[in-house]
């Protein structure tokens, strides 16, 4: 057995002011009453909230801070993410891994934004994943981040056996998220800690899900502290001997007889993709119903065939679909939060 005890803390964020003397003392809450803790992860933006405006340079008095809290409590910190102004003026959704030391061991800016609604921030292309000495591989990604299998697969083909997930939901899409989540630990037989927050932070439902997709734990919609204490071991047997002696998927990926073509950008695989319309918010349906083009974008005329033994396409009527409701994107600057995942 190779136990490492991580807790996760769901809080309450607020947009308009700071929140990190909070999440200090809920850190030093805690420590006090679970000594045992050797890692602790808040939630996405949990800091200063989802504005915009409240973004800083990389290394900052509040970076500074934590390190501090870190090296106080001798514990692994990673203290949800906050907005980025980098040298060149772009911002990042970017979180910092500390050490118990106090040390900066990686930063990791958000690959997936959640475009349309998270406007105005820029894209990493780096991935996070670093060694806990005589414990096991972590990776870090953002909220949005698992929504697309490949940041995972990425950092479990490097041996990653524990993913940190900080998050920030608080749209309807969190149960969906949640499914995710547990998809994720099954997929790819790993840990999954997710880490929601409250009020402008999120809907809460934090998770923590074991590599055979079995809830740990899961929060409701208060603030709760949740230290877990995992086995690595665990990982390690069902990656050998497969998810509750079944399915070998990382060794089955591994022994793949096909490259995916989708992922050559020049291959036309994804031409498809391409006529799905522009990334933006959208807007109110006036139509009255949902028109479904979709045979035109293949090439095909409704109805018929385009291919041998392919199926017919056909139009959309307006007793099959509904009208999409739009959403009214936030803003950046001293309005609504935007909206976060």
């Amino acid at each position: 057995m190779m136990p490492f005890a991580i807790a996760g803390v769901q809080m309450y964020v607020n947009a308009l002011q700071s929140n990190v003397d909070g999440m200090i003392h809920r850190l030093d809450l805690l420590m006090s009453r679970f000594p045992w803790t050797q890692m602790v992860l808040f939630s996405e933006l949990a800091p200063f909230g989802p504005l915009t405006k409240f973004s800083l340079p990389l290394r900052n008095e509040t970076v500074d801070r934590f390190c501090e809290a870190a090296r106080r409590h001798n514990i692994w910190l990673i203290p949800g993410s906050m907005f980025e102004t980098a040298e060149d003026g772009r911002i990042y959704n970017t979180s910092t891994v500390i050490n118990p030391a106090g040390e900066i061991v990686c930063n990791y800016r958000k690959i997936f934004p959640f475009r349309p609604y998270e406007g105005g921030v820029e894209a990493g292309t780096d991935f996070c994943v670093f060694d806990v000495p005589d414990v096991g591989r972590f990776g870090l990604s953002i909220c949005y981040d698992m929504w697309f299998p490949e940041t995972t697969r990425q950092m479990t083909s490097q041996g990653v056996e524990v993913l940190l997930h900080p998050v920030l939901t608080g749209t309807t899409d969190r149960e969906a998220e949640l499914s995710i989540a547990r998809a994720t630990a099954a997929q790819f037989q790993c840990y999954v800690i997710d880490v929601n927050g409250l009020g402008a932070g999120g809907v809460g439902k934090s998770c923590v899900i074991d590599p055979t997709s079995t809830v740990l734990h899961q929060s409701a919609g208060q603030e709760d502290m949740f230290p877990i204490e995992i086995d690595l071991s665990h990982v390690r047997r069902q990656r050998e001997r497969g998810m509750k002696g079944l399915g070998q998927v990382l060794k089955s990926f591994r022994d793949r007889e096909v490259d995916f073509s989708v992922y050559d950008r020049t291959s036309g695989t994804d031409a498809y993709l391409h006529g799905l319309g522009p990334l933006v918010v959208p807007g109110q349906d006036t139509s009255g119903a949902a028109r479904a083009d979709l045979g035109r974008d293949l090439g095909a005329r409704p109805g018929t065939h385009d291919t041998v033994g392919a199926p017919p396409v056909l139009e959309k009527t307006q007793e099959s679909a509904q009208a999409a409701v739009g959403m009214t994107p936030g803003t950046n600057a001293g309005g609504a939060p935007p909206i976060t995942n």
